[in-house]
């Protein structure tokens, strides 16, 4: 379906970037990567060996795939100031129907992307990463309901974020705004009036999707009727931002990070040793104890040997894979912007509290929560539900921890399924 053109915005299947922004500030110089050392040179251990590239960001010009773009206009920023000519890339599937009351958001976490189902092909380096939740006859059934997916404003597969042109030509780089979860579902609440969708039936997302997802509720409570927040929280905690300021350091730390200017270096010179230590240690949060210790424990990699230093236990070799596997498909720019977001993230600020804020949430509410989750507790979920007037709260079993909702699809996909056939049970599509 092709977007309509509302007050301000315009949507194309082009990609309209212009963003806009009058005489940015200066950029950073980029350090020379042959004058570091090889342990600064963004050296990452890969499988083939090859270089991985400064940035993985999708840039104008590259395939276009499956997404679809809407200019958002100027929006101001929560922490001041604002960010001009502004895009938001998405995918939709299904059909939005006459009563236009069948209408999903799906909200991706940290490092997804629009990308829910469909298969890896130009464009797409990674196949949809909700393909058992969305889709014909699946839980989320694209037969009955038109599911639209953005990238989060800052991200970094289509969407205006750092790796994005400035009005200079040059990537934001350095020179990118803060930005808070506000600031993202402002943006995807012109994306909704483009797209002529004045009510969600449905908004869901999990982890930093499920802060978008309370976000919404609580901003714009006349356009979602109902929500659902899994393995999420209302309010970042302490040992949440210990996590994420360790990652953020990680990145900071690389030399060839420089302040956010890399986005003119070759492959093999971008902070992509920074970027996949982020990763090894947000990925051991996503996981539990308890599944790395019965499926690695203190076993060897193969051949090498943990004992003399040269060697890694194969816990190590699973967290460098997947470091370097995320090096390949994402911007460690966005990462920042985005990791940033989620300190930040408070539904209480400014509305009285947290509590304040999910009591005046009106939509009907699904809480989900992975019991190992060792990153968003179950007791955060419990929080949430005990809070909005109409929740219902289901703790989900998983041993793989907050990766749960990515993996328990038996377990999760009846809950959804049974949630959106009660609150919008729409019919199924003709023809489908």
């Amino acid at each position: 379906m092709e977007a309509m053109d509302g007050p301000g915005y315009r949507a194309d299947r082009a990609n309209p970037y212009d963003s806009g922004v009058s005489e940015p500030p200066a950029r950073r110089r980029r350090p020379d990567a042959r004058a570091l050392a090889p342990s600064a040179r963004g050296q990452v251990r890969t499988p083939d060996d090859s270089p991985l590239p400064a940035s993985a960001a999708w840039r104008p010009g590259d395939p276009v795939g499956s997404r679809r773009f809407v200019e958002v206009g100027t929006l101001d920023l929560e922490a001041g100031g604002e960010l001009t000519g502004a895009t938001l890339a998405y995918e939709t599937w299904g059909t939005l129907n006459a009563e236009r009351d069948n209408a999903v958001l799906v909200l991706h976490a940290l490092t997804g992307d629009s990308h829910v189902i469909g298969p890896v092909g130009d464009g797409h380096p990674t196949p949809g990463w909700w393909e058992a939740m969305v889709g014909p006859g699946r839980p989320i059934d694209t037969n009955r309901y038109f599911v639209v997916a953005p990238n989060v404003l800052g991200g970094c597969q289509g969407s205006t974020g750092p790796a994005s042109p400035a009005s200079d030509g040059e990537a934001w780089g350095s020179r990118f705004p803060a930005l808070t979860v506000r600031d993202m579902v402002a943006a995807e609440l012109r994306l909704a009036d483009a797209l002529g969708v004045q009510e969600w039936a449905l908004v869901i997302g999990a982890s930093m999707g499920g802060h978008r997802v309370l976000e919404w509720a609580a901003s714009y409570p006349e356009r979602v009727r109902a929500i659902a927040a899994i393995a999420t929280a209302a309010q970042t905690t302490g040992d949440q931002i210990a996590w994420a300021h360790a990652q953020l350091g990680a990145i900071r730390s690389d030399p060839l990070y420089n302040g956010g200017d890399y986005y003119d270096a070759a492959d093999g010179c971008g902070p992509t040793a920074g970027l996949a230590l982020a990763r090894q240690i947000a990925h051991t949060t996503y996981r539990s104890a308890r599944e790395l210790d019965t499926r690695f424990g203190r076993i060897p990699q193969r051949a090498e040997n943990p004992l003399d230093g040269s060697g890694r236990f194969a816990v190590q070799s699973y967290l460098d894979h997947h470091g370097a596997k995320l090096a390949r498909r994402f911007d460690a720019g966005s990462y920042v912007v985005l990791t940033q977001s989620m300190i930040t993230h408070d539904l209480g600020r400014d509305r009285g509290g947290v509590e304040a804020a999910l009591a005046g949430v009106t939509a009907r509410a699904l809480v989900v929560a992975v019991d190992s989750d060792r990153l968003f507790l179950p007791a955060h979920s419990a929080r949430i539900a005990r809070g909005i007037p109409n929740a219902d709260l289901h703790v989900m079993h998983s041993d793989h921890g907050h990766d749960g909702f990515l993996i328990e699809f038996d377990t999760l996909g009846p809950i959804v399924a049974a949630f959106l056939g009660e609150v919008a049970p729409v019919v199924r599509q003709p023809g489908s």
